[in-house]
């Protein structure tokens, strides 16, 4: 399995042949930088842990070079930092038992270039191999501009796979900026509040940026817990953990969309329901 740039990597926990490994995903999770697929997918990993049959496959887009460090790593050059985060987002598949991790290791840049020929063909060679039931990608409202861009890239790849091909659900999910404000009706709510130990764990391994002066273990745990009580006022917590997603399946399945258009849809139905509580009870 050859990706387009000298440095990609592919990793297959145990001896399994890469191509037939991203065969079997039924839960594939694409996003930015290492450790976002923890922050955003601990759902999908549970689910893959806890049913027969099911796989869980990690694609890393970008080469997480400019990361914020500190302390031990405030000496790190952006070589050894993307050296430093490719193993521990080997250590993560490992621990979260992933059956493939791919880190395709393309500057932000290239990510930011609408058609660049080397992450078109790489994303078109992921989504091609396997046939996962649910994709998880970064969220169009999400305020981190890599983040953007590696959905608008997987959206333009997904489009391009015949129409029985795509994915039944594609789900954007929240890192950089939540979803706790998409009315009740638009969120989708996925249950990040299984394997704790694990879910801890995971943030843990991606000791580069904890070290490195940023909490995304406390960070992205606590959201969690605060998505899952803040959820309703008036009944017991559904989950011990909640991370909320917008479902973008109509994006993929109808490539006429535009994903300005549907994204402002939720802020104008958000504005709509402030609105009309306000002048209820006024």
């Amino acid at each position: 399995m050859q990706f387009s740039h000298p440095k990609a990597d592919v990793y297959v926990p145990g001896s399994r042949d890469p191509a037939e490994a991203l065969a079997s995903v039924t839960h594939l999770c694409v996003a930015a930088h290492q450790d976002d697929i923890e922050i955003m997918a601990h759902a999908g990993i549970s689910d893959c842990l806890d049913t027969p049959g099911k796989a869980f496959g990690g694609v890393v887009v970008t080469n997480g070079a400019g990361s914020s460090r500190i302390g031990p790593y405030a000496d790190y050059t952006d070589e050894q930092m993307q050296d430093v985060r490719r193993l521990e987002q080997r250590k993560a598949a490992d621990m979260g038992r992933y059956a493939i991790q791919i880190q395709l290791a393309h500057p932000s840049a290239d990510v930011k270039q609408p058609g660049h020929p080397g992450v078109a063909s790489d994303l078109a060679a992921i989504f091609g191999g396997c046939s996962p039931e649910v994709v998880y990608l970064h969220q169009p409202a999400d305020k981190h501009d890599t983040h953007v861009a590696v959905l608008l890239r997987c959206l333009e790849a997904l489009r391009t796979l015949p129409c029985e091909r795509r994915p039944s659900r594609v789900l954007g999910c929240e890192v950089w900026r939540d979803l706790d404000w998409l009315i009740d009706s638009d969120k989708v709510l996925l249950d990040s509040g299984r394997h704790p130990e694990l879910a801890a764990g995971l943030l843990k391994v991606f000791d580069s940026q904890i070290g490195g002066g940023k909490r995304y273990d406390l960070a992205a745990l606590g959201r969690r817990c605060a998505n899952a009580t803040f959820h309703t006022s008036h009944a017991s917590d559904r989950a011990a953990g909640i991370t909320w997603a917008m479902d973008l399946t109509p994006l993929v399945a109808d490539a006429s969309l535009d994903i300005g258009e549907f994204a402002l849809r939720h802020i104008d139905r958000l504005r709509a329901d402030v609105a009309d509580r306000l002048k209820r009870f006024r």
